[in-house]
């Protein structure tokens, strides 16, 4: 297995530049309806960059073992060559989009990934705000590991595709030219996907191709400038509250869930999901009975 560089780790003089970049770019020419940069946000989003990278570690211990484990049972092997790394980047672009997809529409997996939208700003340090629990995103990844996709190679186009993504977190750039807004994620699109209005919410999930979202149906262009955070904003820069709190929420619903159905619906179903109310009593006359409370 040929050596691969760590291009997240080569990237970090980039991130920075780009991000003072940005800073200073903003300074100079403020836009007053675009969300800027906040200084209590921006070292929250930093804070959590630094801790995602610590607990990512530990993490990858159990899926490396696993990953390796399964590529071993394998028969099939794929070559890491000068036209084979393409085609691998490519399939594991897709099978981000269903993790990615999967973690906005199961609570569980929101649980995890809330903690990329929490921000109410969208700048550079926005992209460096990931969770501390990505244990989560393991399964999507299995079918590359069962074809032969060596564990190395899969964290090697994991890294790219994270790495690309930074750029797209801003406001700055507008639109790019109309043949590369078809193809890839730019931040126009992205805008979209960070954005809390109704018509923007869970769309445009790719992470370097924005092609699986026009072939799968979550594409929305950017029309209306977007309103950025959650429908239900958490107003906190606390690093700990900002990784859990919606792992808190679930476990409030939990024990509030009035049988074993609604326990599953609030873990596996969708993050707005709730049972249906109770239906009002019905009187003899087939009419709603009144109700007796003050």
């Amino acid at each position: 297995m040929p050596n691969l560089p760590d291009v997240v780790l080569w990237s970090i003089p980039a991130f920075v530049l780009l991000t003072v970049v940005e800073m200073v770019s903003c300074r100079l020419h403020p836009d007053e309806d675009a969300a800027g940069y906040e200084a209590k946000d921006a070292a929250t989003s930093i804070g959590m960059g630094l801790g995602s990278l610590a607990f990512d570690f530990l993490w990858k211990i159990p899926i490396v073992a696993l990953y390796t484990a399964l590529y071993e049972l394998t028969p099939l092997r794929v070559p890491v060559l000068w036209w084979t790394v393409p085609l691998m980047l490519l399939a594991q672009d897709f099978f981000y989009y269903w993790s990615h997809r999967g973690h906005h529409v199961i609570r569980i997996l929101w649980a995890c990934h809330v903690v990329h939208h929490s921000s109410r700003k969208f700048n550079f340090t926005t992209a460096l705000r990931q969770p501390w629990t990505s244990l989560t995103v393991w399964p999507f990844y299995v079918p590359l590991i069962a074809a032969g996709v060596h564990p190395a190679a899969l964290a090697f186009c994991s890294s790219a595709n994270l790495v690309y993504q930074f750029w797209i977190h801003t406001e700055r750039i507008d639109k790019m030219p109309r043949w590369f807004e078809f193809v890839f994620n730019t931040p126009s699109h992205h805008r979209v996907h960070h954005a809390s209005q109704g018509g923007y919410l869970d769309r445009n999930f790719g992470g370097i191709l924005i092609v699986w979202d026009r072939l799968f149906g979550s594409f929305v262009a950017e029309t209306v400038r977007p309103v950025y955070g959650l429908t239900k904003n958490i107003d906190t820069y606390n690093p700990l509250k900002v990784a859990t709190h919606e792992y808190v929420s679930i476990a409030k619903d939990l024990k509030a869930a009035r049988d074993w159905r609604e326990r599953a619906g609030r873990v596996f179903r969708g993050p707005g999901w709730g049972p249906a109310p109770a239906a009002a009593p019905v009187s003899t006359a087939g009419t709603p009975a009144e109700s007796t409370s003050a």
